[in-house]
């Protein structure tokens, strides 16, 4: 048995805990998290303003756009405006969003526009549906055409803002012009004689545009304005003797190689010509 005074020293060991020590921390989680999200939002982003036409990029945006909800009797008095206030009937009600007055007189009655016209609606649906109508006629999805296969392969059709775009390019071993010049070949010349008689079928007005590929810089001169003119001029008469109004020919125009369709600039893709059924536009006389 020890003695009083040989007892052992009594040790006391404290031991410091950090909560968020090692793996038992839950902030970067939720940064990360954050991060992902953004990252998710961006990715579609890009992916909408990639997928979609600027039609519907523009419904997109008036879908979010905020508006104010008005009641019909929005407020005013008869006090110093005299019932007038900053939702008159000259303001927000003749957007259609509500009405200052319960008994308007009817100079100051609220319209009831929304902003938008129901007909102009109506109208761009109904060329959109002309639209691709004409283009399923040209690439013989309806049983119209009578145009060879492999006439068709140099037909491409995009439907835009501008209107209906018939591309017409070159394939190997079978170009539209001769010799590089501007003398139309016999392929051509059916595909040309194809679209006036679908063309014919419809009222709007129409469009040639001329396009060269590039040509090397040690010639003298660049033949590629003179060239794509030339060509768009005569794709123009030759629409015309196949019996396309003249008066539905609204411009032509030879762009040179200033609008390429392939990444290289000397490709003999870049040789095409783009004959558009252009959309109406009211503001033309006699449409």
């Amino acid at each position: 048995m020890a003695a009083p005074g040989d007892r052992a020293p009594v040790i006391i060991k404290r031991k410091k805990v950090v909560a968020g020590d090692g793996h038992h921390g839950g902030a970067w989680k939720v940064a990360y998290a954050d991060f992902v999200t953004a990252m998710m939002a961006f990715f579609m982003l890009m992916w909408l303003l990639n997928a979609t036409t600027e039609k519907q990029r523009k419904g997109i945006a008036d879908y979010f756009n905020p508006t104010i909800p008005v009641n019909r009797i929005s407020g005013g008095g008869e006090g110093v405006f005299g019932g007038q206030s900053v939702f008159s009937e000259d303001a927000l009600p003749q957007n259609g969003t509500g009405g200052s007055q319960s008994t308007p007189s009817q100079e100051r009655q609220a319209r009831g526009n929304s902003g938008v016209d129901v007909s102009d609606v109506q109208r761009e649906e109904s060329e959109d549906r002309k639209m691709l109508q004409v283009s399923e006629q040209l690439a013989g999805n309806s049983g119209e055409s009578s145009v060879a296969d492999d006439l068709l392969e140099h037909i491409l059709t995009r439907v835009t803002d501008e209107g209906l775009i018939v591309e017409i390019y070159d394939l190997p071993g079978d170009p539209l012009f001769l010799a590089d010049g501007a003398d139309p070949s016999l392929i051509l010349r059916q595909l040309t004689a194809m679209i006036a008689r679908i063309f014919g079928a419809t009222t709007n007005s129409v469009a040639v545009n001329g396009h060269t590929r590039s040509y090397p810089v040690v010639l003298k001169s660049d033949p590629g304005w003179d060239r794509s003119t030339e060509r768009a001029q005569v794709v123009r008469r030759m629409l015309e003797s196949d019996g396309l109004a003249q008066a539905r020919i609204e411009r032509v125009v030879g762009w040179s190689d200033r609008k390429p369709a392939h990444s290289n600039p000397m490709s003999r893709r870049n040789d095409r010509l783009e004959i558009i059924l252009l959309r109406h536009n009211p503001t033309r006389t006699g449409e």
